[in-house]
């Protein structure tokens, strides 16, 4: 899970730079899924650097990704954002969502993996 925190982060790094670029906005709100990318990757990377705390880092992971997800979707309720910016956030929910569902998996197999070793 850790490799995929950091190619999360690398991609949700990617996607802020190239929406403010291509939007030419001046606003560091345009920003906030690189922010985001950046704690996903230094929580990636710590996961691998400190493989008996990654679990630990994964779920901070899991739970940044719930929260990009609700405040993506949160800011796109009620407003009319341009076209770059609700792009952004959209593509920032789906990566997320992604990473989400990718980790919960991941959460499983790990509890299933820790009950069949102490069965």
């Amino acid at each position: 899970m850790a490799s995929k925190s950091i190619i999360t982060g690398f991609v949700l790094i990617v996607l802020g730079v190239v929406v403010t670029a291509a939007s030419d906005s001046n606003s560091v709100t345009s920003l906030i899924p690189a922010f985001v990318g950046v704690v996903f990757a230094i929580l990636g990377i710590a996961g691998k650097q400190k493989p008996e705390l990654n679990h630990h880092f994964m779920h901070g992971a899991a739970m940044l990704s719930l929260l990009a997800i609700l405040g993506s979707l949160g800011s796109l309720i009620g407003r009319s954002g341009s076209g770059w910016a609700v792009f952004s956030q959209i593509a920032t929910s789906v990566i997320c969502a992604f990473f989400l569902v990718l980790a919960i998996q991941s959460f499983k197999e790990a509890r299933a993996a820790r009950e069949l070793e102490g069965a």
